[in-house]
């Protein structure tokens, strides 16, 4: 009998630990617009990092210890005397930035598309501050990023380039090329070699090869990007070689991601799926975070490119992403523990959070192109304060503007603002915005002595005007919210604070799509204030935002 009670208690504490291991992991796992994900492993923790853009600061830092749970502890760019991106459209900016570590330091690699070029900088810590950025003029193209050889001591810089000769067979046609890295310098030394030329089968006039990697197990040095475009025909390949600078030969059955081939009216469906990056997980096996998008219809999404995971399945020393699947997962299960951190912004199903603005900014927080401190102001009393600058969204400089990303398809965007307009041309409110030409924005303003609420559509470089309801209420007090259902959002404001009134409802929402707009970015709510153009001595102050987000996948 003892023997058999001891078998039982045996069984059951076996039990309790395998469900301590076990962790469930949501996709995608940085929602809204976090697009191009970087990653490195450092001893036990994780680091990951996303393009931007032209939105400041640039490059977020996310922190883990278990692919699941990301906090983000700083910017990568994120003083203006690094650089800035007046002049930029908001799609332009940073491309495709590359986190690696070697010997005590951070690296980032990245491509500031229409100014800087490529460049480098460098941290101890991931959490800055980063150093000033390092030029790499030779590296001409997009999306570098650096390979530590730890038993060899070398370093390379692999990057998108242009076709041979800079004569493209085809549009699309490009090449990935690979110099040597003086790591201690921040300068390539030798001659450059081009390592792929086209894609996997130049025959096929594959294109745009971007955002490679170079990853070494077993002997082999494995080469893997992106290829197709990254729209619906987005893809990840893999190549290998004995020797880091090739000749390298593609595996037989690329790509190794893909989703182009699933049927296209789906449930639910996960597209674009590529530009991704190997990782070691917390078990010993190896994953995969890449991009993918989240459409409501056809091609049709605002919340941008995400960041996604799936485990890595090494097949006759060959790796193959969601092995055992072949749409992408929602919901998966792994055999590691779940580590929490504290003090961290949900970033993955359907979740609801209020930041009040009475302190410091969130670092999840952008502003366009720069950051003009003398814009705004932040206390206890008022919250946060944004004057009223004569510069607008629909101009490439830095409105006063701050705003946060539509990380849901069905989600709301709310706060309490303090104004007292003076004239037709201030304007304070809140904004959901694609880019310059592609944004709805819900003012209050001054018409015929009154105060007034008004909705805008962007038109050209001027907005047209959709909506608008006089305020009955003499307080300077006013809540605003915008919600989003799909391809619809709806417009509010509540003058007491409790019962809220529809100023505007099935506005289209397809017109701030990506499909729509283009580029490669996703929608911001934000916080907004402008003299469009005139003289202001005024400013709007918010107290809160609160965002929250509600999918029925996630339900």
């Amino acid at each position: 009998m003892k023997k058999n009670l001891f078998l039982i208690l045996a069984l059951q504490i076996v039990t309790v630990e395998v469900a301590v291991a076990q962790i469930t992991i949501t996709n995608p796992i940085l929602s809204g617009f976090y697009p191009d994900p970087s990653i490195v492993k450092v001893d036990k923790d994780y680091y990951l990092v996303n393009s931007t853009f032209s939105y400041f600061p640039g490059i977020p830092v996310m922190y883990s210890k278990d692919l699941k749970n990301w906090k983000q502890i700083g910017n990568v760019i994120d003083r203006p005397s690094q650089m800035d991106f007046i002049g930029e459209r908001l799609t332009r900016g940073l491309f495709a930035p590359a986190i690696s570590y070697y010997k005590g330091l951070f690296y980032v690699t990245c491509t500031d598309i229409d100014n800087e070029g490529n460049f480098v900088v460098t941290a101890k810590d991931p959490a800055g501050p980063w150093s000033n950025p390092v030029k790499i003029p030779q590296v001409r193209g997009i999306d570098p990023s650096l390979f530590f050889d730890e038993e060899t001591d070398k370093a390379y810089i692999v990057y998108n380039s242009d076709a041979p000769n800079n004569k493209p067979l085809y549009q699309g046609h490009r090449t990935v090329r690979i110099y040597e890295m003086d790591y201690k310098n921040l300068k390539v030394v030798g001659e450059e070699t081009q390592l792929i030329n086209g894609g996997v089968d130049i025959t096929k006039e594959p294109v745009w090869i971007e955002g490679p990697h170079i990853m070494k197990k077993n002997g082999w040095y494995y080469l893997y990007a992106a290829e197709g475009g990254t729209s619906v025909n987005h893809s990840e390949v893999v190549l290998r070689s004995k020797v880091v600078t090739g000749p390298y030969e593609p595996y037989g059955k690329n790509p190794i991601l893909t989703q182009r081939d699933l049927p296209a009216n789906r449930k639910d469906p996960i597209t674009s799926a590529g530009h991704a990056q190997f990782v070691e997980g917390p078990d010993g096996k190896d994953y995969a975070v890449f991009l993918a998008v989240r459409p409501y219809e056809g091609d049709y999404y605002n919340t941008g490119r995400e960041t996604f995971i799936a485990p890595v399945k090494w097949v006759n020393e060959w790796p193959v992403i969601n092995p055992d699947h072949k749409e992408i997962q929602y919901t998966q299960t792994f055999d590691f523990k779940e580590v929490k951190q504290k003090k961290v912004l949900p970033q993955s199903g359907n979740f609801k959070y209020t930041l009040k603005l009475n302190k410091q900014l969130d670092p999840s927080l952008l502003f366009m192109r720069t950051i003009d401190y003398n814009s705004f102001s932040i206390s206890k009393k008022k919250g946060l304060v944004l004057k009223l600058k004569p510069e607008t969204i629909s101009e490439f400089t830095s409105p006063s503007f701050v705003g946060k990303r539509q990380q849901h398809i069905n989600s709301n965007f709310e706060t309490e603002m303090s104004f007292s307009p003076s004239s037709s041309n201030e304007k304070a409110g809140l904004v959901i915005v694609q880019d310059e030409s592609h944004y709805y924005f819900l003012a209050k303003s001054k018409k015929d002595g009154r105060d007034v609420l008004q909705l805008f559509k962007s038109k050209d470089a001027t907005t047209e005007l959709l909506a608008e309801k006089f305020i009955e209420a003499t307080s300077e007090k006013i809540n605003l919210k915008i919600s989003s259902n799909k391809d619809a959002y709806s417009f509010y404001f509540s003058e007491n604070s409790k019962n809220w009134t529809l100023l505007k409802d099935d506005v289209d929402a397809k017109f701030l799509s990506t499909k729509v707009a283009g580029g490669f970015i996703g929608c911001l709510y934000g916080m907004y204030a402008t003299s469009n153009g005139g003289k202001s001595s005024s400013s709007a102050s918010f107290k809160h935002l609160t965002y929250s987000g509600n999918d029925s996948i996630y339900k």
